[in-house]
């Protein structure tokens, strides 16, 4: 029986060349397929037929766009997953989902091999491969561009000896990779960290420094869902594009970063993901004020390690799946409405409100009415700093 590969297939030159590269290089058959996360773009189906144009033996297409934003752009708003602090793991959330259209497709499909276009270079590798091994540990893994050194030089004059169905022009300056989620560009001038990004970098995100009417948005929760804008039933996936265009237009979500590639290099990264920053900023204030305080503080360190564990690869990992329990329960009361200004390259927090909120008008106030028993605060502090004191005195008399 004929071997097969099952490989991710994005429509474009090197996974189109890759179609037949592979079957040269291993003599299976090779099963295309393009999974939308919506990243936008050509039609699906015209995807498919160029796949089966370019000598796939089956391609399959997937809209998977209302499944990415459900089931992995909502837990990272959940656990307001940032890695280092700023990036809200645009590429990282994307290549899961992939994962599980593929290893469903290679069990279809009587798949041992599953492919891939990453480098050996990057982040992404490792998120296919280790996906793939915790889906389907019996399956191996290719990447043609890393193991059999298929060189953009190589593929074109591949594409052009072959006459592939696909244009060879002039490549993009730039590394671009996208979803509904946000947008990620590298290479070219922005390898030097020393130059300054430019306009044509982004396609997400308005020139936040025209000056413009600011937008003021109100975003309903449920137990950590966005489930309104403005006071309108919507999606997950409704809430993320449509705060993408409404963000998107005040210039809301540009972040340039040096950051620490899994690989162990550092790597500039120029990303837009306007709808992301908008919702992790709204429910990170809706969660101020309905999480209990040490479990407010407990999970700031839950997220840090959450979102290492999704840049890093191991969304399937036993630890990921044991921190998701964690962030659902911490959710289960961050319900209410957030108003934010949208401005500026901000979005910027100006009302909250909640039926869960821990928030006590009568305890919070200095004016008449103030419930707080000030009375008790200095007993409360005398035991609260008797360790550190009794120490200082040890101390001092060193």
């Amino acid at each position: 029986m004929t071997e097969r590969v099952v490989l991710a297939y994005s429509g474009g030159l090197d996974t189109s060349v890759a179609i037949g590269w592979i079957a040269e290089e291993t003599g299976a058959e090779v099963i295309a397929v393009a999974v939308d996360v919506g990243q936008g773009g050509e039609d699906l189906d015209v995807i498919r037929k160029r796949a089966l144009a370019c000598g796939a033996v089956e391609a399959e297409v997937a809209d998977a766009r209302d499944e990415f934003a459900q089931e992995y752009c909502l837990p990272a708003v959940k656990a307001n997953a940032l890695y280092m602090d700023r990036y809200p793991l645009v590429s990282a959330l994307s290549r899961p989902v992939i994962v599980k259209h593929l290893v469903a497709a290679a069990r279809k499909h009587g798949a041992s091999i599953v492919a891939h276009g990453c480098t050996g270079k990057g982040n992404d590798q490792v998120r296919f491969e280790a996906g793939i091994a915790a889906l389907g540990p019996d399956l191996t893994c290719i990447a043609p561009v890393r193991d059999y050194a298929m060189t953009r030089d190589k593929a074109i004059a591949f594409c052009e000896a072959k006459q592939l169905p696909i244009a060879t022009t002039k490549k993009s300056p730039y590394s671009i990779d996208q979803n509904v989620f946000g947008r990620a560009v590298e290479t070219g001038f922005l390898e030097d960290i020393w130059n300054a990004p430019i306009e044509d970098v982004y396609e997400y995100t308005a020139d936040p420094s025209v000056p413009r009417e600011a937008d003021e948005v109100l975003v309903g929760f449920e137990a950590g869902v966005p489930v309104s804008i403005d006071g309108r039933p919507v999606t997950v996936l409704q809430a993320i594009q449509q705060l993408n265009e409404r963000a998107g237009a005040q210039g809301i979500g540009r972040i340039d970063i040096v950051e620490d590639r899994l690989v162990g290099i550092k790597s500039r990264e120029v990303y837009e993901a306007p709808g992301a920053i908008a919702l992790i900023t709204a429910h990170q204030e809706l969660e101020n004020v309905t999480v209990e305080r040490e479990l407010a503080r407990y999970k700031r360190q839950v997220e840090q390690r959450w979102g290492e564990l999704v840049y890093d690869g191991l969304w399937f990992s036993p630890l990921k799946r044991a921190l998701d329990g964690f962030i659902e329960e911490a959710n289960q009361h961050v319900t209410g409405e957030v108003r934010m200004t949208l401005h500026g390259g901000r979005a910027v927090v100006t009302g909250r409100r909640s039926p869960k909120s821990l928030y006590d008008f009568n305890l919070a106030t200095y004016d008449t009415g103030d419930t707080f028993d000030q009375s008790k605060a200095q007993g409360f502090i005398e035991i609260f700093g008797l360790s550190s004191k009794i120490a200082a005195k040890r101390d001092l008399a060193v």
